[in-house]
């Protein structure tokens, strides 16, 4: 993984961030959800704060610890997504958008990691 500006997965996770902001708002305000869309946005926002505090990281193992969490927090995120689109919060359409930004992330992030443990 890459640091500054131009890194993919920097960009998918701000983007994704902002996804989820958005969708925490239409949850609470329009669905009068508010129990399991702060669960999705403590995670879902995560996932780019943990990649960004890797880009300072004093050492390769606190690098490779922050990207592992941000994968956790992707995952945290897909089961949430999936929980509201069952639980009927969530039409087809609007889950398989936003999880398809999930999964793009975390196909990403599994790609790194294993990249980290091979070195």
């Amino acid at each position: 993984m890459g640091r500054g500006e131009d890194n993919i997965v920097l960009k998918k996770s701000m983007d994704f961030a902002v996804r989820i902001v958005k969708l925490y708002k239409y949850l609470r305000d329009e669905k009068l959800e508010s129990v399991l869309s702060k669960q999705l946005l403590r995670c879902g926002t995560s996932v780019g704060a943990n990649l960004n505090e890797a880009q300072e990281a004093v050492s390769q193992k606190e690098f490779e610890a922050k990207v592992y969490i941000a994968l956790k927090e992707a995952r945290e995120s897909e089961y949430w997504l999936k929980l509201l689109y069952l639980t009927d919060y969530l039409n087809h359409d609007e889950y398989d958008s936003i999880n398809a930004d999930c999964t793009a992330i975390l196909k990403l992030l599994v790609s790194i990691t294993k990249s980290l443990r091979s070195k």
